[in-house]
């Protein structure tokens, strides 16, 4: 088993990476909540080491062999853990695991199925297995540096895009970097900027 890698990223894909091994390619899917830290975490030369999940994927008659990659071995344990719940195999689980673990891992110790279903592949019946089959056991998993970060780069992109919004319906640039910073500060997980500026009028209407 391959459980560890280290190579020259050749090719980066929106859920995938190519690296190049003296001259041989690896494809190592990489889950979006590890895929956003890549950039910062490879070597001024491209290469980047990463732990691995491998396993055999069967298909028909054949079998596939395929690598997950993570940066930390916290990382992996939790992908571990996930796909532990009936239903939810390493393949469903790299695309689930879209946000920060810390915040997927409050939400299972919470009960909170609205945020657990925000989750790609995770319907209502789903979440309510993870919850009832991982609930108590992941709290480590919520102490997790990634959180903050996360938030930080999300809402960046988030805010920057609601603000030009704003300034497009004439508002003056002070007061619509003032409405936004009140809501984000009060409102951790927003995902979307449709769901920032929503709040931003919930908030004036409240004045």
């Amino acid at each position: 088993m391959i459980s560890r890698i280290t190579g020259k990223i050749s090719t980066k894909g929106e859920n995938y990476l190519v690296l190049d091994l003296g001259g041989i390619g690896y494809d190592i899917f990489i889950p979006a909540c590890v895929m956003q830290r890549i950039d910062e975490s490879s070597g001024e030369d491209g290469k980047i080491t990463l732990l691995t999940y491998h396993y055999y994927q069967v298909e028909q008659s054949k079998s596939v062999p395929i690598l997950i990659g993570f940066l930390s071995q916290v990382e992996k344990d939790f992908f571990e853990v996930f796909i532990t719940v009936s239903g939810i195999g390493p393949r469903a689980a790299l695309k689930a695991l879209n946000k920060p673990i810390s915040l997927i891992a409050r939400a299972i110790d919470e009960g909170d199925l609205a945020f657990l279903k925000s989750l790609p592949g995770i319907g209502e019946q789903r979440a309510k297995e993870i919850v009832a089959k991982l609930q108590n056991k992941v709290g480590k998993f919520g102490l997790m540096r990634d959180r903050d970060m996360q938030i930080k780069e999300t809402a960046k992109g988030i805010s920057e895009e609601a603000l030009d919004v704003l300034l497009q319906l004439e508002y003056k640039r002070t007061e619509a970097l003032s409405m936004i910073k009140k809501v984000l500060e009060s409102n951790t997980r927003i995902s979307s900027t449709e769901e920032l500026l929503n709040l931003v009028y919930k908030q004036r209407r409240l004045k």
